[in-house]
C-alpha cells in the first residue's frame, strides 16, 4: 500500500528545463493560475525574447558579488555556454550541462544554473534522486509530458531538448545534479500586498523608480528575484521572495499534514515528515511555489502521462485554485534537506 500511494506523489516535482519566454497565443481560458505560468491575469504577454538572439549590448562586461569573475552580456546569454560565476562551488559539469550539444540541446546550465538552482520560469533541479530525474526526461522524450499552458515556450524546449538527447548524456546529467544539494533559495513572506511587477521572459520583476509601488496580492503567489540585477546575470547565489497570502501557510500546512478531510492524501506519507523526499521521491521542502504550483494543475488536467501520472490524478482532483495556493506556499517555507 505505501509503495501505490509513493506512486501517487512521485511526480509532484516534475520540472522543466528551458529559458522563460513564450510564442503569442490566446490565453487558455481555462487557466485559473496565471501567476504560476509567468502570465498576466488579463491573458496578455509580453514579445518572448528570440531564443539566443545577440543581446543589446553584447560587449558591456558584468560582475556579481563575492565572485572574482566577469562575463559579457553575450556570455551570459549565450545558449552553448555557461555564466559560471562561482565554478569552485559544485563539480566539474560534464559537457551536456556547460555547453549543451548543437544545434539542439542548449547548455542546461543557462536555465538552471550551474549549481542547478534555477529559477521560478523554469525550475530547480538539484538534489533531485537520479532515478526521479531521468524518469521524467523519458517521459518528455516519448511525449508523455506537455504544459497545460500552450504559451509556455520553454517547455516545449524541453520535449525537443530531451528528444534529442542520449541516454548516456541524460544519465551523467542526472548523476551530476543529484550529486549536489539544494540550498535555501526562495523567502516566503505572507502579506496582503506584492510589489508592482512586469514580466521579463516569463518571470515576474519588481517595478522600480516612478513605476515602483505595491498592488494587493489577492488569492495568488507572486516570486519576484531579491535582486533583478543579480538574476538578469544568472548570479547563482540570488534567490528569490514568495508573497504569499496571509493565513496560507497554516491552510497549506493542515492539507499536506491530514489531507484535508479525505480531499487528498497526507503527502508526507510518500515525501517524509518534512517533505524532504524519501528514496526516489522527490524532495519537496523549500522549492519554486510557482513550479509546483504549475505541476498540481498540469497533473490535475491531463498534461502528465508518465508512469504514475493517471494515479496522481485522483491525489490532485479534488484541489481548488486556493488549495494550491495554500500547498505549494507552505511547501515552500520550509527548509530543504540540511
Amino acid at each position: 500500500m505505501r509503495n501505490a500511494i509513493c506512486a501517487l506523489l512521485l511526480v509532484l516535482i516534475l520540472f522543466p528545463f528551458g529559458r522563460g519566454g513564450a510564442p503569442q497565443e490566446k490565453a487558455n481560458p481555462q487557466q485559473p493560475l496565471p501567476w504560476a505560468y509567468g502570465f498576466a491575469e488579463d491573458g496578455s504577454s509580453p514579445p518572448p525574447p528570440a531564443v539566443c538572439a545577440v543581446p543589446q549590448n553584447p560587449d558591456a562586461i558584468e560582475h556579481v558579488a563575492g565572485s572574482t569573475q566577469s562575463f559579457t552580456h553575450r556570455a551570459i546569454q549565450a545558449c552553448f555556454d555557461s555564466a559560471d560565476w562561482f565554478p569552485r562551488s559544485h563539480p566539474p559539469m560534464p559537457e551536456i550541462v556547460a555547453h549543451g550539444k548543437k544545434p539542439d540541446v542548449h547548455a542546461c546550465a543557462l536555465c538552471h544554473y550551474p549549481n542547478g538552482q534555477g529559477r521560478p520560469e523554469n525550475a530547480t533541479v538539484v538534489g533531485l534522486p537520479i532515478e526521479y530525474f531521468i524518469q521524467q526526461m523519458n517521459d518528455f522524450k516519448h511525449d508523455l509530458r506537455k504544459s497545460s499552458e500552450p504559451r509556455k515556450a520553454n517547455a516545449v524546449r524541453m520535449i525537443n531538448y530531451a528528444k534529442n538527447m542520449t541516454d548516456d548524456e541524460i544519465k551523467v546529467t542526472a548523476e551530476y545534479f543529484g550529486s549536489m544539494k539544494f540550498q535555501p533559495w526562495v523567502k516566503v513572506i505572507e502579506s496582503a500586498d506584492m510589489p508592482k511587477t512586469h514580466l521579463a521572459a516569463g518571470m515576474f520583476i519588481p517595478e522600480e523608480g516612478a513605476a515602483a509601488g505595491t498592488e494587493p496580492l489577492g488569492a495568488r503567489i507572486r516570486e519576484v528575484p531579491v535582486n533583478a540585477a543579480a538574476t538578469a546575470n544568472r548570479d547563482t547565489r540570488s534567490g528569490f521572495i514568495a508573497y504569499v497570502p496571509i493565513g496560507s501557510l497554516k491552510k497549506g500546512e493542515d492539507i499536506v499534514s491530514t489531507g484535508a478531510g479525505g480531499k487528498t492524501i497526507q503527502c508526507g506519507i510518500c515525501h517524509g515528515p518534512k517533505m524532504q523526499g524519501i528514496g526516489p521521491v522527490p524532495p519537496l521542502a523549500g522549492r519554486s511555489p510557482s513550479y509546483m504550483a504549475r505541476q498540481l494543475y498540469d497533473m490535475q488536467h491531463g498534461s502528465r502521462n508518465g508512469p504514475s501520472a493517471a494515479l496522481m490524478k485522483s491525489v490532485v482532483a479534488n484541489l481548488t485554485p486556493d488549495d494550491i495556493v495554500n500547498i505549494t506556499a507552505y511547501l515552500a517555507s520550509l527548509p530543504p534537506p540540511e
